[in-house]
């Protein structure tokens, strides 16, 4: 027993002696963390945000720097507020970056992240991706859906001219986002859902959806406050949500697979008055193709419709809705947008992509406002796959990255007078909206960056087109441009926080 301490406590001395040396005379060297506003014990940072976060956060990051770190509750994240610091995750760091931290909230609505969005990086998601971008959402997909467009952009000049000739404002927002709603309806499923018996259900139940992805319960947070989002009654809208968009998707999905059923060995196999496949004829036919590279079950067919909906409809509506309101504020901006596009189109009636590629001056006036109002403003976070070291600062593995693409539209190191409404600024830039000049995101950029860019765009083009040609636009009852209410609304695509009205006057010669 003696020789047994006598051999064991030398030992312990020297372990002890060890750890003591590491611990005094050589210190593991402190990771260099971005900078930090103060928290708080258990909410971290999050008190410092407000009801627009983009805006609470580019206040913050103008105190704190481009690259800052926040903890929300128990969830790290690293705020991301200049082009510089952005291209290091969207380019240079891209693959580390390519992740999504993980939500309850979505994963209870995307069938556990079944979608393309906000899916895990990962070959499912690349092979579901490649569907998006080849057979949705290629040039040419994009071109064949332009009847839609005219046909649907035609119905809305009509009920313009409808409220123009009872003296009566319309609502371009609700016009706006119905249109949109609309060609994309057509587009992805054949048919439209605005209309009949399922119209005022999908409008609640995406207007709801919309909402509620934009927003967090307290447990997602605090683990141990979960509680509160029961007896808030949070959860309960989330569970009631996930299982009516469930059964309107079945539905849907049901309805396309009867007809294909009853009409096996048609010529064209699509419901009677559409030509060609849509969206979902081609991930139906995915689904049921056993000899399919891609595996896809009945559950990513929903996530994906879903993605349609809240990533193209919204950010489109969205889109069209600044531009107009940036418009009738600055009506001599608008009288000029007017002027070119009268001009090249000379009174004809029709429209062309040829006539519209001429369009300079709205080529401008729609990357300004995405500059000032992008859809999405702090882009769709990203979260860290390994750790990584960011213009030398350490960002841990499991970070949620958030880019404030709301922040770098205005960053003045960037922009001159970057807070006002002047498109020129565009007319001898080549700075565009693509992914490769980090100034201007609104639709990301790198692996994750948005694939809808085309068709969001062809979308908005040709119906401010419209709108502008065939219309003179003032605010009722003599309100003032420079007094248009401009305040911003919440939720998963920021859109006005009240709808714009506006009154119409045709154009003599149309």
């Amino acid at each position: 027993m003696d020789l047994l301490n006598e051999a064991v406590f030398p030992l312990l001395l020297a372990i002890f002696l060890w750890v003591f040396y590491k611990k005094i005379f050589r210190p593991t060297p402190k990771k260099n963390l971005p900078p930090s506003p103060r928290g708080l014990p258990v909410l971290g940072n999050l008190h410092q945000l407000k009801l627009l976060p983009h805006h609470s956060l580019r206040a913050l990051a103008q105190e704190h720097g481009p690259i800052m770190f926040l903890r929300f509750g128990s969830i790290p994240n690293v705020i991301i507020s200049t082009p510089e610091a952005a291209k290091h995750v969207l380019k240079t760091h891209d693959l580390t970056f390519s992740d999504r931290p993980y939500s309850n909230i979505s994963a209870k609505l995307l069938y556990n992240l079944k979608d393309v969005a906000l899916a895990p990086y990962g070959e499912q998601w690349r092979q579901l991706k490649t569907i998006f971008v080849h057979q949705l959402l290629s040039n040419k997909k994009v071109s064949e859906f332009r009847c839609i467009r005219e046909q649907e952009i035609a119905l809305m000049v009509e009920k313009i001219k409808g409220f123009s000739s009872i003296s009566s404002s319309s609502n371009l927002s609700d016009l706006i986002t119905f249109t949109t709603n609309d060609i994309v309806c057509r587009s992805a499923f054949g048919r439209k859902y605005s209309e009949g018996e399922h119209g005022e259900k999908l409008r609640f139940l995406f207007t709801e959806f919309a909402h509620v992805m934009g927003t967090e319960g307290i447990g997602a947070f605090i683990p141990w406050l979960k509680w509160l989002d029961r007896v808030t009654g949070f959860d309960t809208r989330v569970t009631n949500l996930t299982k009516e968009l469930d059964e309107f998707l079945d539905i849907m999905v049901q309805e396309r697979l009867d007809y294909k059923f009853q009409n096996i060995g048609s010529s064209t196999g699509n419901e009677i008055g559409r030509s060609g496949e849509d969206f979902l004829d081609i991930v139906l036919r995915i689904h049921m193709d056993n000899s399919s590279d891609v595996s896809m079950d009945r559950e990513n067919v929903k996530a994906m419709i879903l993605d349609v909906f809240a990533a193209g409809a919204n950010t489109i509506a969205a889109l069209g809705e600044w531009v107009m309101s940036e418009l009738i504020r600055h009506p001599n901006i608008m009288k000029k947008l007017q002027n070119e596009i009268r001009e090249i189109l000379s009174g004809k009636k029709d429209i062309t992509e040829n006539d519209i590629d001429k369009m300079n001056f709205l080529k401008a006036v729609v990357k300004e406002t995405l500059r000032l109002h992008p859809p999405n403003p702090l882009l769709v976070p990203r979260a860290a796959r390994e750790d990584v070291e960011i213009m030398g600062y350490h960002i841990s593995a499991g970070t949620t990255i958030i880019i404030n693409g709301w922040a770098i539209g205005r960053d003045p190191g960037s922009w001159d007078k970057p807070d006002e409404f002047f498109p020129e600024r565009f007319l001898n830039s080549s700075i565009d909206y693509k992914g490769q000049d980090f100034q201007l995101i609104p639709f990301g950029a790198g692996r994750r960056g948005c694939p809808g860019m085309s068709f969001a765009m062809a979308n908005n083009e040709l119906m401010l087109v419209n709108l502008l040609h065939k219309f003179d636009w003032t605010l009722p009852n003599g309100i003032k441009g420079e007094d248009l209410d401009m305040t911003e609304g919440f939720g998963l695509s920021t859109r006005r926080q009240n709808p714009l009205l506006a009154v119409a006057t045709p154009i003599p010669f149309y």
